[in-house]
């Protein structure tokens, strides 16, 4: 009876100092554009590169930058699209912190970039196969959406059931997207 009541007091415990954690841990103003950012930008990496993968006669250059324009387009027309919605909206231009808050959303996507691009890059100059590079970029992308999916179903109050029924829609509308990008780029 005692040790049960132990291993209940250490999860109290545990709960109790996870939730605090949490609590104490302010997120800055700006981080749902950041991580929305960040969330298109990889996907839009992961199509891309993935496509890209999937052809027949895969190209270093080619992938190089299919995969850096891809990224910088969706991230600029994203950041474009918050400050036209802004000016929809508050009926000005976005200035100051509004506008710091667009910038650093745009510029934070733009590093999902930076480790695939490398990768291929060095294929580029011979330094390993274009087929490599290209599948550990997907891994990338891939672990990239799992630890956002991961951080915000830790963050989130739902119970552990909720949390994984959760995180297991999130995962399947990701394949989901991903499908449908790869489809559309593909016809």
């Amino acid at each position: 009876m005692s040790s049960e009541r132990g291993r209940r007091s250490k999860r109290v415990m545990r709960e109790e100092l996870r939730s605090r954690r949490d609590e104490d841990w302010e997120l800055p103003p700006g981080t749902v554009p950041y991580f929305r950012e960040r969330l298109y930008a990889t996907f839009t990496g992961l199509a891309i590169v993935r496509v890209v993968e999937s052809g027949t006669h895969a190209e270093p250059r080619h992938a190089f930058l299919a995969l850096l324009m891809g990224v910088i387009g969706i991230v600029v027309a994203g950041t474009l699209s918050d400050y036209i919605a802004h000016l929809i909206v508050h009926r000005t231009v976005a200035r100051g912190s509004e506008l710091h808050i667009m910038l650093r959303a745009g510029l934070g996507a733009l590093w999902t970039v930076g480790l695939p691009i490398a990768l291929i890059g060095a294929a580029w100059i011979g330094w390993m196969d274009l087929h490599l590079a290209l599948r550990i970029s997907s891994w990338i992308y891939i672990v990239t959406l799992a630890g956002i999916g991961w951080l915000a179903i830790r963050r989130s109050t739902l119970p552990v059931l909720a949390r994984i029924v959760v995180l297991a829609g999130l995962v399947a509308a990701g394949f989901g997207v991903v499908a449908l990008q790869q489809l559309a780029k593909s016809v």
